[in-house]
């Protein structure tokens, strides 16, 4: 098939960017990635510039291929990453719009490449626990309820893609954080610290400037892992309670 791509060329973060247009060939075989390097092949064959852009595993798995396809984060295909989307998605003579994800918490670096480094921080921020788990435990030494048990599975699927924040007119990363305190705060591990969590990282999702959510739901469309939008009621649940117990404690402690 044949295609024409506009895609986002942007040298560095400094340089303004335009979209360029290209025109390529693929069959219905190839993933969009592996369209992307026929591209890229000739474009180095003619000495010009190849596109730069996020990948890594290439199995739906590390959450690198982030690119906007005719204005849907990872393209058309529900529960896809770019990397899982195939060109049979695609009829031969389609002109496909490719940009990087847009938020102001995710400066593109170059082309459709852009820095993610503040999911890294808010992880950072909360996304641990200190109970010494130890060696391997048997199954059922720690009781757990199997609707814990699945949801916290459910909110553990999410890699970090940043799908739900380009998504989102707001620019929101409320999927991820609630994802990211979920599934660490449904399990007794993770209680002794999922209040101090819950704040520390809602704060640092804040200084890093996303947006606020307003249950449009964007997110939940076009995550690839297809984590629900409860997760982040019980975010929101979290950091209430957690702050006000906190104001309790100072307040009693006055």
């Amino acid at each position: 098939m044949r295609l024409k791509l506009n895609i986002w060329r942007q040298k560095n973060a400094s340089a303004p960017g335009k979209m360029v247009a290209y025109a390529t060939e693929a069959n219905e075989h190839m993933s969009f990635l592996e369209m992307l390097d026929v591209l890229n092949e000739s474009l180095i064959a003619k000495g010009e510039d190849p596109v730069a852009f996020d990948h890594d595993c290439r199995e739906g798995i590390c959450g690198m291929c982030g690119i906007m396809i005719n204005g849907v984060a990872h393209g058309p295909a529900r529960g896809t990453t770019t990397c899982q989307l195939h060109m049979r998605h695609f009829k031969d003579g389609d002109e496909l719009w490719l940009e990087p994800w847009r938020a102001t918490a995710f400066p593109v670096i170059k082309d459709l490449v852009v820095d993610r480094s503040a999911f890294d921080r808010i992880i950072a921020a909360g996304g641990y626990i200190s109970v010494s788990t130890g060696s391997a435990q048997d199954a059922n030494a720690i009781p757990v309820r199997k609707r814990d048990s699945d949801m916290s599975m459910d909110a553990a699927q999410c890699i970090g893609c940043g799908a739900c924040v380009a998504a989102c007119p707001n620019a929101s990363a409320s999927l991820f954080v609630s994802a990211k305190i979920s599934h660490l705060g449904l399990l007794p591990q993770g209680q002794p610290e999922r209040s101090e969590r819950a704040i520390n990282m809602v704060a640092a999702a804040n200084a890093e400037l996303f947006g606020s959510c307003t249950n449009i739901g964007e997110c939940e469309a076009v995550c690839p892992k297809e984590i629900r939008l409860e997760f982040i009621a019980r975010m929101n649940r979290d950091f209430i309670s957690a702050h006000c117990t906190f104001r309790g404690e100072m307040v009693s402690s006055e």
